[in-house]
């Protein structure tokens, strides 16, 4: 990227912005796109979609009817299964896989699940997701498959993948809902769907990293292609094709918990769901543990069948469930296999006590971090300085001669960086005060246009800002551009809340061996959470509402960024460092000067996760009271309104794409300045 591009593209943003500022008074369509220029995708949407279902309905229900069997019937044998014979399995297979430690993990998990009182539940749960992996590796393997054997169908299913995994999760509920009604067979297809793409692209790229040399063998020993596949690549690719089994299993298990907004199946997810409507945060706290322990042991599991370890000992496995199979034969006879319920009921009950105790001795503190951050932070960034700032939040009320100076300090200090030879920064600090004076939800859609269009053309060229500007313009004639900006918005305030914090913790994590050592686990706990999982304790302490819901999203979305940073900087190569130290420079000097310019690429990778986590969280935060795409996502689930639901989801999806693209671009960008 030159300089001159960059210029350009800021000059033009910072040119259209004052222009619609200027306007603002004559032309206040510039602001508030007129409803009356906007056209009825939605109905349309809907319109296409319900006679494209109904058609197609009778299949569905046919293939509803089928599935509902095999999970019918595991449910029946899980639940019917003495739960010491279960747990004596998951203990022998943790000590098959990983030895004593990982035996002791499925023991204590497991343990928990049947002393919390939720096992019952849990086995639904389980059932589930034992049906609806399979589905995904069989679907998700076969588009692998397909996109390596047919190099023309790549980039069409790689794109299909992509907008599999940017579509937010309820957005899948509301069309398969008209087609297989209210119950468990929805949350189980719609496990499947989401959980298809990664099985899809380790698939594919366990298939393209085999080495030449095995496939030559395989064709001078005169094998057939179906042969060459299914006898010596997928064999070959299997520690690949593994790690994308342990990403179908999380994917599913979190999705098959979103399904259960929609009722209709007593398990684990519709018991959070349920005991937080109730405002039951002990009880709410239990159940989402559950689900937090069933996923880490089955993550650490089907992580350790991927890892091409030595096995241990099968005798001893074999004694472990022997155990087990004894137990549960002894309670099967005495007629006592039900399994125990209550015994951690006191303590969801004390947990109850103690946080309302907390809440009345602490509601100053907790509404004065709540009130402070929303004031002073949340709400300048949406609505913009000129309606935030008023008396009774700030003391005073904010007036137009504050602008005109605000704009006026803005315009002298980009006047002065230009002047330093640093044009883009000038340019940039004078868009990025005009922002907060405006806020982003009150931003002139010509300028938003014109900002990601400018962004797309710097970072990839014309066809990327075309692309970009198109599918904006798509948004805005929709008629969801108010609620499209609500929702970046939110997200943008949580991914520069997770880029600031995160990237410090990532850059100290690297330095310091004994906070990585205390702050990895943390982030291994993040990242195996469940979605649903995080409203619980943001719940717990600042109730429904915007502030919950951004803490919700900064708590999932930050880990990306932690790791990224982290790996980037321990990854600079020891020569770099070393002619460095050897001229001089001190460790502020080598981070500052080598290790984050060399880490950039990992960084902006980190970013662009952060911001693909953000829009996923937040669609399940519209449970705790947003605003946005993602409320209106929400409400269509539960008006089954499958127009307002997949173009919302679409809206939503046009967000992360087109931030997904412009931050690949520019890590790619500097990887090409570094010649990596």
């Amino acid at each position: 990227m030159t300089r001159r591009p960059g210029v350009l593209a800021a000059g033009l943003t910072a040119l259209v912005g004052a222009l619609c500022l200027l306007l603002q008074d004559t032309a206040p369509f510039l602001f508030a796109f007129p409803k009356t220029w906007t056209i009825p995708t939605t109905d349309w949407v809907g319109s296409v979609l319900e006679t494209i279902l109904g058609a197609i309905k009778p299949a569905m229900r046919w293939f509803s009817w089928l599935i509902a069997y095999p999970m019918d019937g595991l449910n029946a044998v899980l639940n019917g299964l003495p739960w010491p014979v279960l747990i004596g399995a998951v203990t022998a297979l943790g000590w098959h896989l990983g030895g004593l430690r990982l035996a002791l993990l499925g023991l204590a998990g497991f343990g928990f699940v049947l002393l919390s009182g939720y096992w019952s539940e849990s086995m639904n749960t389980l059932a589930l997701v034992a049906v609806s992996v399979p589905l995904a590796m069989i679907f998700g393997g076969t588009i692998g498959i397909l996109a390596n054997e047919a190099p023309r169908l790549r980039n069409p299913l790689l794109g299909v993948l992509d907008a599999m995994q940017t579509i937010p999760t309820f957005a899948y509920l509301t069309p398969l809902l008209l087609l297989f009604g209210f119950g468990p067979v929805v949350g189980l297809v719609a496990s499947a769907i989401y959980a298809a793409p990664p099985m899809a692209r380790n698939m594919l790229l366990g298939l393209e990293r085999i080495d030449s040399e095995v496939k030559e063998a395989a064709i001078m020993s005169g094998a057939t292609r179906a042969q060459q596949l299914f006898q010596v690549e997928i064999p070959t690719a299997r520690h690949q094709i593994m790690v994308g089994v342990n990403q179908c299993l999380m994917a599913a298990l979190s999705m098959v918990i979103i399904a259960a907004v929609i009722g209709g199946f007593d398990d684990i997810g519709w018991e959070v769901l349920l005991t937080m409507r109730k405002a039951q945060f002990g009880q709410a706290l239990l159940a989402g543990l559950v689900i937090v322990l069933f996923a880490i042991v089955i993550d650490r599991l089907s992580a350790a069948m991927a890892r091409d370890r030595k096995r241990f000992n099968s005798r001893i496995s074999f004694v472990i469930f022997g155990i087990g199979l004894v137990a549960g034969a002894a309670l099967y006879l005495t007629a006592n296999t039900t399994p125990p319920t209550g015994l951690l009921g006191p303590v969801a009950e004390m947990v109850d006590e103690w946080l309302s105790r907390f809440t009345v001795v602490n509601a100053t503190l907790m509404d004065d971090i709540k009130n402070t951050s929303m004031f002073y932070g949340l709400l300048p960034l949406r609505i913009g300085l000129d309606d935030a700032v008023l008396p009774f939040t700030w003391g005073f009320q904010w007036t137009k001669a504050m602008s005109l100076v605000l704009f006026g300090i803005s315009a002298l200090t980009c006047t002065a960086l230009i002047w330093l030879g640093k044009p883009v920064v000038g340019l940039l600090f004078l868009i990025g005060m005009g922002l907060l004076e405006t806020g982003i939800t009150n931003l002139p859609w010509p300028f938003f246009l014109t900002a990601i269009g400018s962004l797309a053309w710097v970072a990839s060229g014309r066809k990327l800002a075309i692309l970009s500007v198109c599918l904006l313009v798509t948004i805005l004639v929709s008629g969801l551009w108010e609620r499209a900006l609500l929702s970046l918005y939110l997200s943008g305030a949580a991914v520069l809340t997770c880029t600031a914090f995160g990237g410090v913790l990532g850059v100290v994590s690297a330095n310091s061996t004994v906070v990585w050592r205390l702050l990895r686990p943390v982030c291994d706990l993040l990242q195996t959470i469940p979605l649903f999982v995080f409203l619980i304790p943001v719940l717990m302490f600042f109730q429904i509402g915007e502030f919950s819901a951004f803490l919700a999203i900064c708590a999932y979305a930050i880990v990306p960024m932690i790791r990224y940073t982290r790996h980037g900087i321990v990854t600079t190569p020891p020569e770099m460092i070393e002619a460095a130290t050897a001229n001089g420079a001190t460790t502020w000097q080598i981070l500052r000067d080598i290790r984050l310019p060399y880490a950039a690429p990992s960084i902006l990778l980190g970013l662009n996760q952060t911001i693909l986590y953000a829009f996923a969280m937040l669609v399940i935060a519209a449970l705790v009271g947003t605003t946005g795409l993602g409320q209106s996502i929400y409400l269509a689930l539960g008006q089954a309104d499958v127009g307002l639901g997949v173009s919302a989801g679409a809206a939503m999806a046009i967000l992360a794409f087109i931030a997904d693209r412009l931050v690949q671009s520019f890590a790619e960008d500097r990887r090409k300045a570094l010649g990596l």
